[in-house]
């Protein structure tokens, strides 16, 4: 009896310990998920401050232009301000 006790326990220990391996494995899988997800919001978010940043800077730049009785003319890959 004490000898099918002890077969049962070492099936239970070797269940227990197979479910936590499985455990471990599903919990590695979902950090890799979510650290790939968190560092693709990362770069969106830098990506579009950095336009936001550009297009803030541009703005600022037509209306110092105009604010100084200037007209911006585009050249081919820039913004010229041109006095009057």
């Amino acid at each position: 009896m004490t000898d099918l006790n002890t077969s049962n326990k070492d099936h239970l220990k070797q269940d227990i310990s197979m479910q936590e391996n499985n455990r471990q494995q599903i919990n590695s899988q979902q950090v890799s998920i979510k650290s790939w997800s968190q560092k693709i919001l990362v770069v969106i978010l830098c990506a579009a401050s950095f336009y936001g940043g550009w297009k803030s800077y541009e703005s600022n730049m037509v209306n110092e232009c105009t604010a100084n009785g200037g007209q911006m003319v585009e050249g081919q890959k820039t913004m010229i301000c041109q006095l009057s």
